[in-house]
């Protein structure tokens, strides 16, 4: 378990992974808050209208790490190390884990969550041994675009998946210390 510290009288928010207690319909109506503002974008995410029984099945043998603040599920993230990445070239790599159903309660976000969700997906592709950390992401929600930008990810396929009305953007970024590790041990990173 692991918590960050509070800035205000609020509880800290502590960072775990989702236990058969948790309620997947709370997390599901957590996913519609935090993608409402993509699909008044008229963007159609899975998680936008996702009932909590499609939740149950995409966190399904995966790593569904939850954040909670006030006795509630506040953020999450789920992780896919790469033999359960798949459905595109880029994904179909065998050094390459990914994450989706990324999000943060509107009313946490700008506190740093989101990126201490980010850096866990990080940490964890590097234990199962990922090099690259892969997402997909609409191409015209640009601000997600740049927000992984920023954050190191680049463009590096596209995807038109069937569930949604939009080309997915997706995105990779190399993982330094995976590749430093392998160097390490003497084997040569992927290209």
């Amino acid at each position: 378990m692991d918590t960050e510290p509070s800035l205000s009288s609020e509880p800290p928010v502590i960072f775990r992974l989702i236990v058969p207690t948790d309620s997947l319909e709370d997390l599901t109506q957590l996913l519609h808050r935090a993608y409402r503002p993509l699909a008044e974008m008229g963007l159609r995410y899975v998680a936008t209208y996702q009932d909590a029984d499609r939740t149950a099945r995409r966190i399904a043998g995966r790593e569904c790490y939850v954040s909670i603040g006030a006795g509630r599920i506040v953020a999450t993230v789920t992780f896919r190390t790469a033999s359960q990445t798949s459905g595109c070239p880029w994904y179909d790599r065998p050094n390459v884990s990914s994450f989706g159903q990324f999000a943060v309660d509107p009313a946490y976000q700008g506190r740093g969550i989101g990126s201490r969700l980010l850096d866990l997906c990080e940490r964890r592709a590097v234990e199962t041994g990922a090099d690259e950390l892969a997402l997909d992401t609409a191409e015209p929600a640009g601000h997600l675009i740049e927000l992984y930008q920023r954050r190191g990810f680049r463009a590096v396929d596209c995807a038109q998946w069937p569930d949604t009305n939009y080309r997915s953007v997706i995105m990779s970024k190399r993982l330094p210390q995976a590749l430093a590790s392998r160097a390490g041990a003497g084997e040569n990173p992927p290209e």
